[in-house]
């Protein structure tokens, strides 16, 4: 009986294995993306880890940088970089930063398309302050196709 019903509705089966079709078909370049942002983030870290100051070259020339300040009476204060100037504030303080032990853990992580770009959202743990903070990556393909950091969003404690 299974069978014949099938055959009634003909349209109905080939919507179903059309659509399983399509689905499968405009989750691939997502899954793709993200897997790469997986990669992208996994040697971000691991140059962060290492205090390498070429980490600055993962950022676009044209990258936004917003950091939210938070200090002890609640007061916030947001500060925009331009790239060039963060990237050669990363290549002056690495070193700094190594002596001090300026490291950091991440957990909580979310990966969510957003056009050709992914944006990673995780929590971050300052390991010489003792603080959690949200966390926030836009990357993506640049003009040559390597991938880069667009956008940062950070949050900070004195």
């Amino acid at each position: 009986m299974r069978k014949y019903i099938w055959a009634a509705f003909p349209s109905v089966w080939a919507f179903v294995l059309m659509s399983a079709a399509v689905l499968s078909v405009a989750a691939a370049p997502v899954d793709e993306m993200t897997a790469k942002a997986r990669v992208f983030w996994d040697r971000y870290v691991a140059m962060e880890r290492s205090f390498d100051p070429a980490i600055a070259d993962m950022y676009a020339d044209d990258a936004v940088i917003k950091n939210y300040r938070r200090y002890p009476n609640g007061q916030v204060r947001e500060m925009i970089l331009g790239a060039p100037e963060y990237k050669d504030m990363i290549r002056g303080t690495m070193g700094l930063a190594k002596l001090r032990g300026d490291a950091s853990r991440y957990s909580n992580f979310s990966y969510k398309a957003e056009g050709e770009r992914v944006r990673i959202v995780c929590s971050r743990f300052s390991e010489l302050k003792k603080y959690d903070s949200s966390y926030e990556l836009l990357v993506g393909p640049g003009p040559d196709g390597t991938w880069l950091i667009f956008e940062e969003i950070s949050e900070s404690r004195p």
